[in-house]
């Protein structure tokens, strides 16, 4: 149902290593009762990749304590529904959902963004490429006002992970925001070692659906 000895084993991996990354329990696609095993067991933070689902869960669940983030893609007219539900978004990839979210400012008290970068500019892939990221960034923050802290990206499979984080980070400090989503059930040991503010796990918790 929930592996709590696997984000045992990850906790104490971070802990030896000196560093602050969050874990993600991406519940995407599993039911509520996994959620709340894994809530008995001291999970706070889950993921989920569907607004319409993750209602349906966290309505049932109505535990106030959990901090919800939004890992999958985001249609802009799902915005003033998701920001009821989430409470960090991972997703930003393009100006028309930054303009929607803006357009519900009365929403973002406390609301957190990472931007996702497509840093091996795949076309089966959400993100905005490595060359525009300053450009949106600043449009982001600068032109919008929104919380960005970080950025997020999905390395290509058959490409080494580590080059695509550190790629990301170098994005990352040029442009002032010092947060990274990076890192999943296959690579989240090169995210950890490279200071991954929070990586997104879920089949090594949750098993296959």
């Amino acid at each position: 149902m929930f592996n709590i000895a696997k984000y045992r084993e990850i906790q104490k991996n971070i802990e030896k290593l000196g560093k602050k990354t969050k874990i993600i329990a991406v519940s995407k696609n599993h039911p509520a009762e996994a959620i709340k095993k894994a809530i008995e067991d001291g999970v706070r933070i889950f993921g989920e990749n569907r607004v319409q689902e993750a209602k349906k869960k966290f309505s049932e669940i109505n535990n106030k304590n959990l901090e919800i983030h939004l890992t999958g893609p985001l249609q802009t007219n799902k915005v003033s529904e998701a920001l009821k539900i989430f409470n960090v978004f991972h997703t930003l990839d393009r100006k028309k959902l930054a303009i929607e979210f803006n357009k519900n400012h009365e929403k973002l008290a406390g609301k957190k963004f990472f931007i996702q970068i497509n840093t091996g500019k795949e076309s089966t892939k959400s993100g905005v490429y490595p060359e525009s990221a300053d450009e949106f960034v600043n449009f982001c923050k600068g032109d919008l006002g929104l919380n960005i802290v970080g950025l997020m990206c999905i390395p290509p499979i058959n490409e080494s992970a580590h080059d695509h984080f550190q790629l990301l980070k170098d994005i990352a400090t040029r442009n002032n925001v010092h947060e990274l989503s990076i890192g999943m059930s296959s690579d989240y040991q090169d995210a950890i070692n490279l200071g991954a503010s929070y990586i997104r796990i879920g089949t090594a918790f949750f098993g296959k659906r």
